[in-house]
């Protein structure tokens, strides 16, 4: 298969950036997205064209979050529920041309060309503190009651990878399914209560304060997850936060 790319192209947050086009003959459609990257930036250094293109990836198993792209208007491309490591050359046509840009929200700087600066996430993740559940040996299993339901949805949100995509899908650059997930993942269980106020009210102001947009309810975030976070947490990060507020003894 033969594709021309349109990549862009940044030295840094500062440096102004530019789409540059290559061309690539021969590539196999069962080869991952970032593989055809790899033959790319081959090309470029063995053929002494141009510097090899910096994109961010490490575990290409669809575990990590790092590898996210936006393809052709999408993050992590055409296919639904995969990162772009898992993404196939297949999805693509012979002769297309694909058109390659970083995630594009304030909060997220460029690094270099397609490598963008996720660590807000980390703080708000921070910003959530911990748990006081008491640590030490491992209790039996049923030694806390909780209804599979609430298991269930818990571990859902929890499956949240922090790649972005929500942010690039979004066009306010709302990370509140992000937020959303990781305040339901401990919302929904015991052991997360009683530190449950502190959290949702802290966690969206550190959101805020990073500069992330307000949610709209297009619904584009859920739509375009790898991992399929439904839009259910940020309805119940909002009853969070207004309960937090309503019953909170701080003036």
């Amino acid at each position: 298969m033969d594709f021309t790319l349109k990549i862009w192209r940044q030295e840094n947050a500062q440096a102004k950036g530019r789409f540059e086009t290559y061309k690539l003959t021969g590539i196999s459609p069962d080869c991952s997205f970032l593989e055809m990257l790899d033959i790319l930036n081959e090309t470029l250094i063995n053929d002494n064209i141009a510097h090899p293109v910096v994109f961010d990836n490490d575990c290409r198993e669809g575990i990590c979050g790092m590898c996210g792209l936006y393809i052709n208007g999408r993050p992590h491309g055409p296919d639904d529920g995969v990162t772009t490591c898992q993404l196939h050359m297949r999805r693509f046509h012979d002769g297309d041309t694909i058109t390659i840009e970083p995630w594009r929200a304030r909060p997220f700087p460029v690094i270099k060309d397609l490598v963008v600066d996720r660590s807000a996430f980390d703080k708000i993740i921070q910003e959530g503190g911990y748990i006081s559940a008491t640590t030490g040996g491992v209790p039996d299993a049923n030694a806390i009651p909780i209804p599979k339901q609430d298991a269930d949805e818990a571990m859902d949100a929890a499956s949240c990878i922090g790649c972005g995509a929500c942010v690039a899908a979004c066009k306010n650059a709302s990370a509140m399914l992000f937020v959303s997930a990781k305040v339901s993942q401990f919302a929904l269980l015991p052991q997360g209560k009683p530190e449950a106020k502190k959290r949702v009210v802290k966690m969206i102001k550190k959101m805020d304060d990073l500069g992330f947009g307000a949610c709209t309810n297009t619904y584009a975030c859920e739509a375009e997850c790898p991992k399929s976070i439904k839009r259910t947490n940020i309805a119940r990060m909002n009853r969070e936060f207004i309960c937090s507020k309503l019953t909170s003894s701080e003036e």
